[in-house]
């Protein structure tokens, strides 16, 4: 009861300020959410109505709002199936901006949670941070040693701020899980708990660090993209600290021209870098707006901010580059078939029908000039015709449209004439004879009959076990089995011979499934 009293009053003065934004639709999800928005224009009259776009208006009642929601939209950007094109394009623009705390505080933070006196940790450190969004700032700072690091701290009591507001967008969620049937497949809790617990990772600074290590291992050979190094003598649950980068923004055009840099290979190599972090590495770099971006007189382009990463397993990403290929060369039959294999779409769909669906999306887009095509359109367009087959939102597949939408809004500022997936296509090609070709699929079953190899010894040992089970103890059988294995009626009621049958095919199926419980 306090839960639903202390929310309902939040969630009035949420709608409040949407309506100063003229920005009430998202109410029109939540039961009762009309009502709601009319007693918010009753107590907020003076609406900033403008020409904006909804999508825009919404996007600053969510920075008025504060961090929790800032992140919420940022979430909502990549469910486009929920809020539609234009509104998810608009919130992918939101900027994590806050004023920043002051460096006293921050340098306090950083001694308390190194456990060391300042001067040991840095000879120089800028009171002024060059960065502060919702969750932390970053300072930038020279060690005791001579180098020159960017230093990441924490917000002061962010965890209590977003649990406050989590806790709002769950009750929400919940509310319309269980008053909303048609929008379940949707998974609105679902969506806040991929939002906690992306939250919740970028609150502890140590698991940043060690995405960024891990980044830095699968591009380690390749030296014009250059992820920088941890310091992890000076990082901790809410400080992290790394190698300071120089360059200028990958959407710098002209300070890009000034230093001599050939933009259509930048671009050649950013769209490569992508595909291999989805399709060789399966995790990408899910915050990929050009502010994350550096490049130097060399053309190197460097990348930081690792708080918001993304994964996508191997199965999957076999599934997503079939789905790809199809669309590309106009197999729509194949597009549906990927989605059936996957089981994103039930079995009692019509395969047809959904291959018909598949076309309607695909031919607009890919009937396009070539610079004009965009996967991250069509797959958000494929996500919204989902309704109608059954298909399950899949949130690893969401997160990857977004920063595919980001990638290629990027590439058009960088090369407006050129497409990322045409430079990127003899990696594509490679990647798809290595891991969809004949030579693949004798590898995968080579592999299999090995793995099934190694789990022999443990089928004979389980298969001795029972046997000595059964000699030592022997097999006890209820009264009624032995009355139907001698044929004769059990208890007078009368049952046939053919129970032996049955007991032998069940005895049969059990020891199979026994043997596939060792396999598996």
């Amino acid at each position: 009861m306090i839960r639903f009293v202390r929310n309902s009053f939040r969630l009035l003065g949420m709608a409040r300020i949407l309506a100063r934004h003229d920005a009430l639709f998202p109410l029109d999800l939540v039961p009762g959410g009309k009502i709601l928005a009319f007693f918010a224009r009753l107590t907020a009259p003076f609406s900033r109505r403008s020409d904006m776009r909804p999508g825009r208006r919404l996007a600053s009642a969510l920075e008025e709002l504060g961090p929790a929601f800032i992140k919420l939209g940022q979430t909502l950007a990549t469910r486009s199936d929920l809020i539609g094109d234009d509104v998810a394009a608009d919130l992918s623009s939101l900027q994590d901006r806050l004023p920043p705390f002051s460096g006293k505080i921050a340098r306090r933070i950083i001694t308390e949670q190194l456990d060391e006196p300042f001067e040991v940790l840095f000879e120089n450190f800028d009171d002024e941070p060059v960065a502060a969004a919702s969750i932390a700032q970053v300072h930038f700072a020279t060690t005791t040693d001579g180098r020159e690091v960017a230093v990441k701290v924490l917000r002061p009591d962010t965890r209590l701020r977003f649990a406050r507001d989590l806790d709002l967008f769950y009750w929400v969620a919940e509310i319309v899980e269980l008053t909303q049937p048609r929008l379940r497949r949707l998974k609105p809790v679902e969506t806040i708990k991929t939002l906690e617990d992306s939250v919740h990772l970028e609150m502890d600074l140590r698991f940043e660090a060690a995405a960024a290590s891990e980044f830095r291992d699968n591009f380690e050979s390749d030296p014009t993209y250059y992820i920088p190094q941890i310091d992890w003598e000076r990082t901790a649950e809410h400080v992290m600290t790394m190698e300071r980068v120089k360059g200028v923004r990958i959407d710098n055009v002209e300070a890009l021209e000034s230093m001599g840099v050939d933009r259509s290979a930048l671009l050649a190599k950013a769209a490569g870098a992508f595909f291999q972090q989805v399709f060789r590495d399966g995790f990408f770099h899910a915050d990929m707006h050009p502010g994350n971006l550096f490049v130097d007189e060399t053309g190197r382009v460097s990348v930081v901010d690792f708080g918001i990463m993304g994964r996508v397993d191997k199965q999957t990403r076999l599934y997503l580059a079939e789905m790809l290929l199809g669309f590309l060369t106009r197999d729509y039959h194949r597009v549906a078939e990927v989605h059936f294999e996957a089981g994103y779409v039930p079995r009692n769909q019509s395969l047809e029908n959904f291959q018909q669906a598949c076309r309607s999306i695909g031919e607009p887009i890919l009937g396009k000039e070539l610079a004009d095509i965009s996967v991250g359109r069509l797959l958000g367009q494929l996500f919204q015709v989902t309704e109608q087959f059954g298909m399950e939102t899949q949130p690893q597949l969401l997160m990857l449209q977004k920063t595919m939408i980001v990638a290629e809004g990027l590439s058009r500022i960088l090369s407006p004439n050129e497409n990322m997936w045409e430079l990127s296509r003899p990696l594509i090609e490679e990647w798809m004879r290595e891991n969809l070709g004949p030579e693949a699929k004798v590898k995968e079953v080579t592999l299999q009959a090995g793995l099934m190899l190694r789990r022999l010894p443990r089928v004979i040992e389980a298969a001795e076990q029972a046997s000595a089970v059964f000699t030592d103890q022997g097999l006890r059988l209820h009264p009624d089995t032995v009355a139907a294995m001698r044929g004769k009626p059990a208890n007078s009621q009368g049952r046939s011979t053919g129970f032996l049958r049955h007991t032998f095919l069940l005895w049969v199926a059990i020891a199979v499934l026994a043997v596939a419980v060792v396999l598996s």
